[in-house]
Formats: C-alpha cells, structure tokens, sequence
C-alpha cells in the first residue's frame, strides 16, 4: 500500500532557481544585455575616436562636391556632382555588373556542364579540363590576366581591330561600337517592347495551362521570341523610322562619338563570369545525374530525340536540385564584383573608397557598402526561392 501511495503522488515540483524554463529566460537576458551593452560600447568608442580626431559623423558630407571623375557612367555625373551622387553611379555600375555577369554565368556554366556529360569524348575531356582548370585559379588573378594580359595587350587605337564589317572597333582604350540615336516617335518602339514582353508572358502561361489540360504543345518560345522582338520593329516603322546610328570615327589619337565598353568593364564582366560559370557547370551536371536514367529511357521509347529529352524531360526535372545551390553562386558573384577595385572599375567599393579617402567618413561609406550588399543577396536570394517554388515538384 505504501508504494502504491509514493507511486501515485505527483512529482515534486522542481525549485525556481532549477526550474529549465526560469534559467532559459534568465540566459537569454544575460544574453541580450550582453549584445546591447556591446553596441553601446562600440558607439561611444566611435563616437569618442572620430571626436578626437576632429571628424564629424552622419551624412551631411553626401551633399558635398565630389570634385573626382569617374570613366563609367550609366546617370549623369560630372565632377561638380556630390558624393551622394557619385555612389549611386557606382551602385548602378556594380549592379550592371553583377546582372550581365549572372547571365552570361548561367549560359556558359548550362552549355559546360551539359558539355561534361557529353558522349563525344573530345567535347567531355574539353569540358573538364576548362572546369579543373579555371576553377582552381584565383579570381583575382583572372581579372588581372584578361586587363593586363589580353585588353591592355591590343593595339593602340590607329591599330584598332575592325570588327562587324567596319563598324566596331577594339583597342587598348575599349570597344567602339555605334550607339542608338533615338528621335521624335521612339517612344512607340518602347511601348512594342513592353507590349511584347508582356504578351510573351501571358501566352507561355497560357501555352502552359494548355498543356497541363490537354497536353498538347504550342510553340510559345518562338510566339514569345516574335512578339518581342516583331512589335518593337513595327513600332519602328510606324513611327517613321526615328532610330539612326551614331558611328565611331577615328580622330587624332582617339576615337569620337559611338558607344564606348571601358577595358575595365570587360575584362571584369568576362572574368566574373568564366570563373562563376565553372562552379555552375559543377551544379548543372549534378542535377543531371540526379534525374533517374528510367526518365531519359522511357522519353526515348516514346520517340523523342536526344536534344527534347535533354530540354523537356531531364532539365525540367534536374532544375530542383540545380537552382538551390545556383543561388549561391549568384550570391558570390554579386560579391565577388567588389575585386573590380583591384583594376579601377568604378563599381561601389571602388567610388566607395575613393569618397573615403576625401573625407574619412569610414563608418557611414563601410555601413553603405554593407547595407547595399545585404540588400542585393536577400533580394537575389528572394527571387531564387520564388523560382525554386515555381519549378517545385506539385502532386496531383
């Protein structure tokens, strides 16, 4: 009867200071003080520092002349523009950089990675041996290759190449090409452009439905490729052809007028993305592997040829696997574009450092560059998730 008793009482209630939920919160408001009183100490050391050394904090300073010139501007900018002004150059060049560079990335790595699958064995060995090799080379060290090595190597420009039958031209001092002069009624091309964009949306998703109801195809790809490229010329010529070409011309020592590619854009934009494209090869070929050969059999005995299965059956299916740690490498690109200070391309840490230099602002420039990094990656890293749970696999 005793035991029944002591086996029919309830535990003992442990004390408040044993007790794990009390000692959980207890930790965490160590913990939280503890951060707190950490930043605070960083701040007024901060504040202390520059008050010593006579530097005024905040962002005043971004009003300010720059009085600096910068060789690549997407906005207006000349040297009587502000700081605040010149950082945003660089931002729009560090984001030019870092979209170009993406897809370029993507096409070469997609082309390389099926490439190493290959059962021809000259274009898989090729394939293997871009990868090994150009992968295990610093990045640093590629950029300087393709500026020192190639860019700043060609000709001066009364030697330039000629290239597009005359109408490009390359030298030491970039790429010459002719440059859209757009006139009165331009804008009806511009409205074609959207319109067919837009409409190209709207059919792949209808093509899209269509198939999943009925299964059969329609050719939206080449509907979408007419739409957006045929509206924009019909707008052309509604609008009385307003578009003419501004040709490079040689003139003393220098090219005039045209459209200019600076060798430090160039030879960044190709060193991002071969070096990038290698690890996407990588993803690619794993994906594929992933995707069980039954699938690549059963399309084959339904009677599609190589070249459909590889884009309608495999790819579809490999894209779950690829597009995860694809994100990644979209992420250290976008890093990666900040090496751009190592050949003077003016993207946001070089214009960056510049501004620090003049004025010594060195919280508020290193508390931009981070601020606008983090803001790029999450957003990439959004719209990855985004696609990724478009090409999820869906039960029915």
């Amino acid at each position: 009867m005793a035991i029944q008793e002591t086996m029919g009482e309830a535990p003992a209630k442990a004390s408040f200071i044993y007790d794990p939920k009390v000692r959980g919160v207890f930790y965490q408001i160590v913990l939280v003080a503890a951060i707190v009183w950490l930043g605070w100490e960083f701040i007024t050391n901060a504040a202390r520092n520059l008050e010593q050394q006579n530097i005024s904090s905040g962002f005043g300073f971004l009003k300010n002349t720059a009085g600096f010139g910068i060789i690549q501007s997407l906005v207006d900018y000349a040297e009587e523009s502000s700081y605040g002004q010149a950082l945003w150059v660089g931002f729009l060049n560090t984001v030019l950089i870092a979209f170009l560079g993406i897809i370029l990335a993507t096409v070469i790595g997609f082309v390389v990675g099926i490439a190493r699958l290959s059962n021809n064995w000259v274009i898989s060995r090729i394939a293997y041996v871009y990868i090994e090799v150009l992968r295990n080379i610093p990045l640093l060290l590629q950029i300087f290759f393709w500026y020192f090595a190639v860019l700043r190597a060609v000709p001066n420009p009364r030697n330039s190449f000629e290239m597009m039958f005359g109408t490009m031209f390359l030298n030491n001092r970039g790429l010459f090409m002719p440059r859209p002069v757009f006139g009165e009624g331009s804008i009806l091309i511009l409205i074609g452009l959207i319109v067919g964009v837009v409409g190209a949306f709207v059919v792949s998703s209808w093509a899209r439905k269509r198939q999943m109801a009925t299964g059969q195809q329609f050719p939206s790809f080449r509907v979408g490729l007419a739409l957006i490229f045929g509206l924009p010329f019909l707008g052309y010529l509604l609008s009385g052809l307003p578009v003419t070409l501004d040709h490079p011309e040689l003139k003393g020592f220098n090219f005039v007028g045209g459209m200019k590619v600076i060798p430090e854009f160039m030879a960044l934009l190709l060193a991002l993305s071969i070096y990038t494209a290698t690890f996407i090869a990588e993803i690619v070929r794993a994906g594929i592997l992933a995707v069980s050969h039954g699938q690549t059999e059963a399309s084959h005995a339904l009677g599609l040829r190589p070249g459909p299965t590889l884009r309608l059956v495999v790819i579809p299916q490999a894209m779950r696997v690829i597009i995860p740690p694809l994100t990644s490498q979209y992420l250290n690109l976008t890093k990666n574009s900040s090496l751009a200070v190592a050949i003077a391309y003016p993207d946001l840490v070089s214009v960056g450092g510049t501004v620090l230099n003049q004025t010594g602002q060195a919280i508020e420039i290193i508390g931009i560059w981070m601020l606008v990094y983090l803001s790029l990656s999450l957003l990439t890293s959004g719209f990855m998730n985004w696609y990724n749970d478009r090409m999820s696999l869906v039960e029915r």
